[in-house]
């Protein structure tokens, strides 16, 4: 128990106060970034794009890039508000996968792509970024007439590895497809994947649609941590602020993202975020300064990408921890103090305090595990683990001081044998 002393008392009364306003601000506010209501399932199936007519002669079956209808006749177009009545095909897309190492991954991933139902024009370009495991092979046995497969260049510098790959991929493309779709080496997609993102893209107006990848949550590790991930990108880019029009907040998730290539060109293409470690929220700001975004949950695109170890997340989340805070130690020190007291003051304060204090400090520790039930929930997790979030908010603490020390060793977002965080920082 807290000794009995009145300024121990007060000094425990005050920080269960101040822990239970942020945890009740929390709740209220930020866009309730913790009812997951932002997700791809949950809007009316929008209404089909006109198919393009097959190509004749050599490779017929595929679609043609860029033919309109030949109907005779104007056709409406329901899909397209605000244009009338048209002719229009479905949009050329181009999916670019940069990839290193990959071999696990691969085949699954490009095997996913290369069976989409989309009924336009739809290629797949996989940049092989100096994998040293065969995985530009493993991806050819797919035997897909849609793959092509870029040798990537050695990095340049000023550039992180994934983003010199996708730039080397968006170049490949040239000027042709409407759209691009980049999309991670280790997600595998349903079939109506790039329809359903191309179907909101147009309907909707959207010069950037985004999906959260539906994370692998098998191993111990998985099940104890990843929801929380998913829980704390959401805290700091709530989807529904995203996604709203206009000015301000913008963000990505980096498994998928499909963006218009004029808009991207229009933002100054790749290169503008070409050094970014975390290189989706930097994309998703870039974009929406072009027009609207969209960011949202999906069960249709799926990482498959193992995390079996503890060692292993931690790993995951250290690579870029630093760098969400500009490598700036004030911040460290300032976030470190901000999770203590957020998440480890109200199950404390709750357990060994007593009177108001413990009574304050246990309401904070229940809407902190209330607000993680729609993720659990989502990811088909247990709701014993809301109360179980102090813990897992202590280890990403960890994870976090991990990170700047990584970063002050020299091996700052090292990934795959590159360090890639900014070391002038």
């Amino acid at each position: 128990m807290v000794p009995a002393s009145g300024d121990a008392r007060v000094i425990a009364l005050g920080i269960a106060t101040l822990s239970l306003l942020i945890w009740i601000g929390l709740a209220l506010g930020r866009d309730g970034f913790w009812l997951t209501r932002e997700r791809d399932d949950r809007v009316p199936p929008l209404p089909d794009l006109p198919p393009l007519p097959e190509r004749e002669g050599p490779g017929v079956g595929r679609p043609k890039a860029g033919v309109a209808l030949s109907t005779g006749q104007p056709t409406p177009n329901p899909s397209l508000p605000g244009r009338g009545v048209e002719e229009r095909a479905w949009p050329t897309v181009v999916a670019v996968v940069p990839a290193r190492d990959e071999a696990e991954v691969i085949a699954e991933s490009i095997a996913s792509l290369a069976a989409q139902d989309y009924p336009g024009d739809f290629r797949i370009i996989l940049v092989d970024d100096s994998s040293s495991d065969g995985t530009a092979e493993i991806a050819r046995t797919v035997g897909s007439e849609r793959l092509q497969v870029v040798t990537g260049a050695p990095l340049a510098a000023g550039w992180t590895g994934k983003l010199w790959a996708v730039s080397q991929g968006i170049a490949a493309a040239g000027d042709a497809p409407d759209y691009l779709l980049l999309t991670d080496a280790d997600v595998a997609h349903a079939p109506d994947s790039v329809r359903s993102l191309v179907a909101r893209a147009v309907d909707d107006d959207r010069v950037l649609v985004s999906l959260m990848a539906r994370l692998r949550c098998e191993s111990r590790a998985e099940r104890a941590l990843i929801p929380a991930f998913v829980w704390f990108f959401q805290m700091l880019y709530p989807f529904a602020t995203v996604n709203r029009r206009g000015r301000g907040l913008g963000a990505a998730a980096g498994g998928v993202m499909l963006v218009q290539r004029r808009a991207l060109a229009a933002a100054g293409g790749i290169a503008a975020v070409r050094s970014a470690l975390i290189d989706d929220c930097a994309f998703g700001a870039l974009m929406k300064q072009q027009g609207a975004v969209w960011l949202g949950l999906t069960d249709r695109a799926v990482s498959i990408r193992r995390y079996d170890t503890w060692a292993s997340v931690a790993a995951m989340i250290s690579r870029s921890a630093y760098a969400q805070l500009r490598y700036s130690p004030l911040l460290l020190a300032g976030t470190t103090l901000g999770l203590a007291l957020t998440y480890l003051a109200p199950p404390v304060l709750a357990i060994f305090a007593r009177g108001a204090a413990h009574y304050a400090a246990l309401a904070a520790w229940a809407i902190m595990a209330l607000l993680f039930q729609p993720m659990l929930q989502f990811y088909r997790r247990s709701p014993l683990w809301g109360p179980a979030l102090p813990l897992i908010a202590t280890f990403y603490a960890g994870c976090t001081v991990l990170s700047a020390w990584q970063h002050k060793r020299g091996r700052g977002g090292l990934w795959k044998g590159r360090v890639q965080a900014d070391l002038s920082a």
